[in-house]
């Protein structure tokens, strides 16, 4: 009796709510009406459903579908929901759903005399509407005070919103199993295809499945599911909607499921893809500026991954510079070149020409979001520095050019005497000789020569993460520094060869649109002169004697311009190789995640064949 009591509670509560609403209105200007009330404590200005975002290659072929909130939803426009699926959940679940205004008397009145009966809350009565807000607004809690809250968002999305509107929102949030909300993502996951292209057989079939996804799941009981539809099919056909023939065929109809596999490749590329999302948001709304200034990072980083939550669960298109088959090229010759269990290589390409990033290797048999050593790894950078630190300097400042000569005899600075590689001094040489024999003895001349300070600032507009004012020593002419850099940080910084001496920020996101094509976020970068042309066409040529003549030689291939640099941290830690054609620059890391000596790779060369492999 206390339920049946319950029940006849909430229904008379809401008539005399609306009359005492009116009443008091009409009364008294100074006494807010029941509209106003519920405006100022509901206030319903949207229905806000979580949609799938996607992230595209340079091509627009889709790479990688993001699921949010754990809610695989493809969102329709009321125009593209078939009519006779509209016409379905209502027979089915609201027949009066364009009389009333949100909740239905009637059917409550049912429910009261069946949860009496059983002493619970076993059915509702509830409309779509009601259905819509306790779906999107509240909980599936089986309550009277969740039933009374209910029908107040219901009296509120009828207010605000036309029939069309919430039967469309409706058939977007209802769940229909196996991870799946919405009938158009019910389409493509269960059958493979687009909605339109759905037999009325199927399209009853999966609209059978939201009264109970568990039950009426078609992978684990497809029986179940079919003999629904057939009572669907039934009352479709007793409602006038369909014809007996079309009843007999849609029963008869085969029903052939084709689950289809959420599309998500790449997870090196995509992992970097999500990094990048989330400091470009936090670059176009001003955030990054804050966290540059402010002391409580903690809650400004959780503002800010809350709002790349929201953009994402809004439904956007990434678009990147992806070259798939060069990605994949990165992958296979990873693995091909490193077969060693516990030695570790990864890699970046960049369109030097687009400043878009085009392939990206977080590391041998990578997992998405893993630690990606691309990006996220930071080691010494050995002679592959000396490009950028030692000879593009001391030529941009003394104006030497590739036959001028260097001193690569002994040198000592206090207690450091560094040696050359074969431990033989050479005297004067040109410094097309040193850089292709990576001479240590003569770049550190260099750095020497035009001051420290001034070497390094070079080295600025690369934004080097983890090179410090305390690495401003002259053991870094030849890459002694206290952390390092990181394949992507030195492929970028490479670019700018590519660039006659201008570095341009490099990206992976070329743009991010909303689900009509709208660009929300792009990146809008501006150019830096680091040396003058005439440097780098100096460089040019020294990096090419490197790969034709020199140490680098294993990478070399037929190509318009090639060159580069290799690398080797001490005891044989790291070893590189950064480079550029006459498009793309890309730099290779080997070595072990805790670093040891891989002497035993070193004559085989793994980062030149993979450079060699990635940039052809």
């Amino acid at each position: 009796m206390r339920s049946l009591f319950g029940w006849i509670l909430i229904i008379l509560m809401i008539p005399i709510f609306l009359l005492c609403g009116i009443v008091a209105g009409k009364e008294s200007q100074a006494v807010k009406g029941l509209g106003t009330v519920l405006d100022e404590k509901i206030p319903i200005d949207s229905v806000q459903l979580v949609e799938n975002s996607y992230i595209f290659d340079h091509e627009g072929r889709l790479i990688s579908e993001v699921i949010n909130a754990q809610q695989n939803r493809t969102y329709l426009s009321f125009e593209d929901i078939p009519e006779i699926v509209k016409t379905l959940y209502i027979e089915s679940e609201d027949n009066r759903f364009y009389e009333h205004i949100g909740f239905d008397a009637a059917g409550m009145l049912r429910a009261v005399l069946i949860n009496a009966q059983s002493q619970s809350v076993e059915q509702g009565g509830s409309t779509i509407t009601q259905q819509l807000a306790r779906n999107v607004f509240l909980s599936h809690e089986q309550s009277y005070n969740r039933k009374l809250s209910e029908l107040l968002y219901s009296y509120q999305l009828e207010k605000n919103f036309s029939k069309e509107q919430i039967l469309e929102a409706y058939l977007n949030v209802i769940y229909f199993g196996n991870g799946t909300y919405g009938i158009g993502t019910a389409s493509t996951y269960y059958f493979n295809k687009q909605i339109q292209e759905l037999s009325l057989a199927e399209l009853v079939f999966i609209s059978a499945i939201p009264n109970n996804p568990t039950m009426y799941d078609p992978v684990k009981n497809f029986k179940a599911t079919k003999e629904r539809q057939e009572r669907l099919l039934q009352l479709l056909y007793e409602n006038g909607a369909i014809s007996n023939d079309e009843l007999r065929n849609a029963i008869n109809d085969s029903i052939t499921l084709s689950i289809k596999s959420r599309i998500d490749t790449n997870a090196d590329y995509v992992t970097y893809v999500h990094y990048e999302l989330k400091q470009l948001i936090a670059e176009k709304e001003g955030i990054s500026k804050q966290l540059e200034t402010t002391k409580n990072k903690e809650s400004l980083e959780k503002q800010l991954n809350e709002r790349v939550n929201k953009v994402l669960s809004n439904g956007v298109i990434i678009h990147t510079g992806l070259e798939s088959e060069r990605q994949n090229t990165l992958v296979r010759a990873i693995e091909k070149y490193i077969p060693s269990n516990d030695i570790q290589g990864s890699a970046a390409v960049i369109n030097h020409k687009t400043h878009q990033i085009v392939a990206l290797s977080g590391g041998k048999d990578y997992e998405k979001y893993a630690f990606n050593r691309a990006f996220q790894a930071y080691r010494q950078p050995g002679s592959a520095i000396k490009p950028l630190l030692d000879y593009a300097p001391y030529i941009d400042i003394t104006g030497a050019s590739a036959h001028s000569r260097i001193d690569a005899g002994e040198f000592c600075e206090k207690d450091w005497c560094p040696e050359n590689y074969s431990g033989r001094n050479y005297g004067m040489v040109t410094l097309e000789t040193a850089l292709k024999y990576s001479y240590n003895t003569a770049a550190v001349r260099m750095l020497d020569q035009i001051g420290i300070e001034k070497g390094f600032s070079y080295l600025e507009p690369f934004q080097f993460k983890n090179i410090f004012e305390k690495d401003h020593k002259l053991p870094a002419a030849i890459g002694g520094v206290h952390i390092g850099v990181s394949p992507l940080e030195l492929t970028n910084a490479y670019t700018t060869f590519g660039n006659n001496g201008l570095y341009y920020q490099n990206h992976a996101i070329t743009k991010v649109t909303d689900l009509n094509g709208q660009t929300l976020y792009e990146w809008n970068d501006e150019p830096t002169r680091v040396w003058k042309e005439s440097t780098n066409t100096q460089m040019l040529s020294l990096l090419t004697s490197v790969v034709k003549r020199g140490t680098g030689q294993k990478a070399n291939f037929s190509s318009d311009y090639i060159g580069g640099k290799t690398g080797t941290s001490n005891n044989y830690y790291d070893l590189w190789f950064a480079g550029l054609t006459d498009t793309y620059t890309g730099a290779v890391w080997v070595g072990k995640d805790q670093p040891a000596n891989i002497e035993s790779s070193y004559t085989k060369a793994p980062q030149q064949l993979i450079w060699k492999e990635m940039m052809k």
